[in-house]
């Protein structure tokens, strides 16, 4: 047994469909399913990243199309999102809100949004996970 064995891993980014048997045999869910293709190859839990703000640098689709990508796929469990990046935490609130609306307009349990700069605005807002990263490592 290797030391990944005491782990349990979740993918995060962008999947690309010819990654996804990979992302199958090692991770136990997908934080970031944003294509068709992917969505036909991945058998994990996955959440749907949708990309509320609009940015072109940003994944995830867009929320007019998320109903009909929801149907795509069966192993469904929740929402993702990275709002634009800004100073203010409060500044991410509007983002966080939208995405637990829909989530709970859809009947999904999990919400992933909130990083090290706006966790706790993610988290009065209903984040079930966040991902931190620079704040475990603050001086």
């Amino acid at each position: 047994m290797g030391l990944g064995d005491l782990f349990r891993w979740h993918f995060i980014g962008h999947l690309q469909s010819r990654k996804a048997k990979t992302v199958n045999e090692l991770c136990e869910l997908c934080h970031s399913l944003a294509s068709e293709s992917a969505a036909r190859r991945l058998t994990i839990p996955a959440l749907v990243e949708v990309n509320l703000s609009g940015e072109e640098s940003k994944s995830g689709i867009p929320e007019r199309e998320l109903e009909e990508f929801l149907g795509l796929y069966e192993n469904i469990v929740g929402l993702m999102t990275m709002p634009p990046f800004a100073d203010d935490p409060e500044e991410s609130r509007p983002y966080f809100r939208r995405l637990r609306e829909l989530s709970e307009r859809h009947g999904l349990r999990e919400l992933s949004m909130g990083t090290s700069q706006d966790y706790r605005v993610a988290a009065d807002e209903g984040a079930t996970m966040v991902r931190l990263g620079s704040v475990l490592y603050a001086k």
